[in-house]
């Protein structure tokens, strides 16, 4: 409720100019904070009795959105994931970053609800996924992705596409919508830049109004969790600059959703986020927060090339070396 109270005054700052900005949630993504059961590097899982030697406390569920346990997904003789343990609490902001085929839109899918691992525990906001109800656990999240886009009525309008959110369909037919529901709608739009575009057919909207578009509706039930799979992918520079910058004054609000953000590229984590989880052929290379994991070595490990990190303010960029 907290997120649905703070909606309008988080909009009027996304209408400011970015010079303008209020500041938000001091300390979100700055040293020292916690970095919990998420190490910077993964333990060798194959060191003979690791558990004798390392006791490790139970884990408390209370304030975690996602909490995986070694999972696993095979599709034939392929590991898409292998032995990952990774979890998100309340407050945190991640990104996940690797190469093509690193596992990154699998692992989104198994926090969405939408893909059961092959073996491992997954608990999502508290439920077990196995012994849950999907149909009752996926209101509860938001989630964008490439896929998504692809299942919008091409002559749906931008308002339609996020109002229909609220019944969890894709494509408005004879459901009923309070004036509530509408003016959620259009400061949702509004807040990502496209409001003039609301009676707008989704398939006459480029790359970019699709994805915001597509951002608007994944917030408008309120989820407790967003989820956002390559948001920036296939935008110009305007674009993806302007894109990051709404997302970081959404990830600075406190009242905001635990969010995970899946891309390849540096360059489009959004300043606010706090921590990061880098994958390789479906395995953790590291994770934690952002300042003391994401380094040079470690992206190089990541995409199996030689990379140099550079950070300019609360921005990252790199380059091969």
């Amino acid at each position: 409720m907290g997120w649905a109270r703070s909606a309008m005054q988080m909009l009027e700052q996304w209408r400011k100019p970015l010079g303008e900005q209020d500041e938000l949630m001091p300390g979100v993504g700055e040293p020292g904070g916690r970095l919990g059961q998420n190490g910077a590097v993964t333990p060798d899982r194959s060191t003979p009795n690791a558990s004798e030697t390392i006791s490790s406390p139970p884990v408390v569920l209370d304030d975690l959105v996602v909490h995986m346990d070694d999972v696993v997904v095979r599709r034939g003789q392929n590991s898409l994931l292998n032995k990952l343990t990774w979890s998100v609490e309340l407050d945190e902001r991640w990104v996940v970053l690797g190469a093509n085929g690193a596992g990154k839109t699998t692992l989104l899918r198994i926090a969405a609800a939408e893909l059961h691992p092959t073996s491992g525990s997954v608990h999502l906001l508290g439920e077990q996924l196995g012994k849950t109800d999907v149909f009752e656990l996926r209101p509860r999240i938001g989630f964008t992705s490439a896929a998504l886009a692809n299942r919008v009525p091409p002559d749906e309008t931008a308002r339609d596409v996020v109002l229909s959110a609220g019944y969890a369909v894709m494509g408005r037919w004879r459901e009923h919508y309070d004036e509530i529901d509408h003016d959620r709608a259009e400061e949702l739009l509004g807040g990502l830049g496209i409001a003039t575009l609301a009676d707008r057919k989704f398939g006459t909207l480029s790359e970019g109004e699709r994805k915001r578009a597509l951002i608007a509706r994944s917030l408008m039930t309120d989820p407790e969790m967003l989820l956002l799979d390559e948001p920036a992918a296939g935008l110009d520079l305007g674009g993806r600059e302007d894109l990051v910058a709404r997302l970081s004054v959404l990830a600075m609000d406190p009242d905001a959703p635990a969010t995970v953000l899946v891309t390849h590229h540096v360059e489009e984590i959004p300043p606010g986020f706090t921590h990061v989880l880098l994958l390789r052929d479906g395995e953790e290379v590291a994770s934690g927060l952002i300042e003391d994991v994401l380094s040079s070595e470690s992206l190089s490990e990541t995409f199996d090339q030689q990379l140099v990190l550079e950070r300019s303010g609360d921005r990252f960029f790199a380059r091969r070396r």
